[in-house]
This record gives structure tokens, C-alpha cells and sequence, in this order.
């Protein structure tokens, strides 16, 4: 879903860089297959965690993409739903269904940018410059660097620059865009979560007709994405 221009918004940029990160696609259980880039779910959760609430509903524009990538090993400690193989400190014993090394592909030098408009933009950007808790972009560890973060126009577009801009299904035409199915956000329990398809391109597209879209100062497409 998305948030339909009608008139100018002021909004908030906001650049982040993560040196490594990982994104695992839930639509394949029991594999480690990974997505290309974060889901808007886990940018809300950043969100999230700058401001210390629980969650972040608000809708907000995004563009990512990394430089490279890689696979990785990595221990899982599933925990039997039955009881019969506790976890102990965080880990569970190499039996059938336990402890067990598997594959994990992840991403290099990371680039993200979100659009923040409206009072809740606001809020957030005074929230990132003294985050509530550490700013983190997907696993525990991968921890992301604020970079810049700007003030900004959003402009109802008609044309303008895709390049990584997360899109709804619709929102344009460039031939080498992707359809990713991703969350669009979970809720706070972590026991219902919302899908929605989205376009994306992982090469710069130059300009481009766009749908239901804003520019920004640099004629950037940016679409505002509601959970």
C-alpha cells in the first residue's frame, strides 16, 4: 500500500550505512535464502529504535542497496517446541533438529535512505541524533551508522529518478525492476504480519514515468509505503 500524493511535503532525509547485514526471506522455511535488501518491516524496526516505541506506523519512502555480498557459516540453536532439547545459555545440543551449521548469504557495505515527512518525520529525525537504542538493520549484530540527515521536499512527480527506490507494484515500468514479496511490517507480538509486493531495481535506472509517486530535492522517485 501507499500513501497517494496530492500536494508538496516537507519531509526528513535520512542516510544510513551498514558495513555488513543480513536479510533472511521467511517465504522460504528452512532455507537461509536471502532478500536484497531490508524489507520495510525491519526499517520500521530501526525506526523504532531510535524513538524507544514500540512500533513506528508511519509511512515513509526508502531506497536501498549494497555493493557486494557473500556467504557466510552460521550456528542455529532451534529450541523444540516439545521441551525435549532445552536451550542452555543460548545454545541447544547437535542432535537431529538442534544445534546445526548452516549457509548465510549476506550483504556488503549496505546503503539505505529513508524519507521522513510530516510531524512524525519530525519526531523521528530529533530521535536519531540521540537514538533510545542501539540502531541495528536486521540480526543483532549488524549494527547500522547514521550518516547524513536533511531536510527535504516531496513533490507530486509524474517523472523522475527510480535508481533503488522501493516501490508498490505499480509504481513504474523500468524493465529491470524486481518483485519482491516482503513484510511491510509485524506486529508488536511478532504473531500476525503483513505482505505486500513491491518493485525494485539493484542498478542505477536514470529517470523514468512514475505512478502515485513524489520527487525529492534531487528528483529522486520516492514513494511514501504504509505498513
Amino acid at each position: 500500500m501507499i500513501s497517494v500524493p496530492d500536494t508538496s511535503r516537507t519531509a526528513w532525509r535520512a542516510d544510513f550505512w551498514a558495513p555488513v547485514a543480513s536479510f533472511r526471506d521467511p517465504l522460504f522455511p528452512g532455507l537461509t535464502h536471502g532478500l536484497p535488501l531490508p524489507p520495510p518491516s525491519t526499517v520500521r524496526g530501526l525506526l523504532a529504535a531510535a524513538t524507544g516505541e514500540p512500533t513506528e506506523p508511519l509511512a515513509f519512502g526508502m531506497a536501498a542497496h549494497s555493493e557486494g555480498g557473500g556467504v557466510d557459516a552460521e550456528t542455529y540453536h532451534p529450541i523444540s517446541a516439545d521441551g525435549t532439547n532445552p536451550a542452555v545459555s543460548g545454545r541447544v545440543r547437535a542432535i537431529k533438529g538442534g544445534m546445526t551449521i548452516r549457509d548465510r548469504p549476506f550483504l556488503a557495505h549496505v546503503h539505505l535512505t529513508v524519507w521522513l515527512p510530516g510531524t512524525d518525520g519530525d519526531r523521528i529525525a530529533h530521535a536519531l541524533r540521540r537514538p533510545r537504542w542501539p540502531l541495528r538493520l536486521g540480526r543483532s549484530q549488524d549494527l547500522v551508522h547514521p550518516l547524513k540527515l536533511v531536510r527535504t521536499t516531496l513533490r507530486p512527480a509524474t517523472a523522475a529518478t527510480v535508481d533503488h527506490a522501493l516501490a508498490p507494484a505499480g509504481g513504474h515500468d523500468v524493465p529491470q525492476a524486481t518483485v519482491h514479496r516482503m513484510a511491510a511490517s509485524v506486529s508488536t507480538d511478532r504473531l500476525s504480519t503483513a505482505w505486500s509486493d513491491y518493485l525494485w531495481c539493484d542498478t542505477p535506472t536514470g529517470p523514468h514515468a512514475v505512478r502515485d509517486a513524489y520527487e525529492d530535492d534531487k528528483g529522486q522517485a520516492v514513494w511514501l509505503l504504509v505498513p
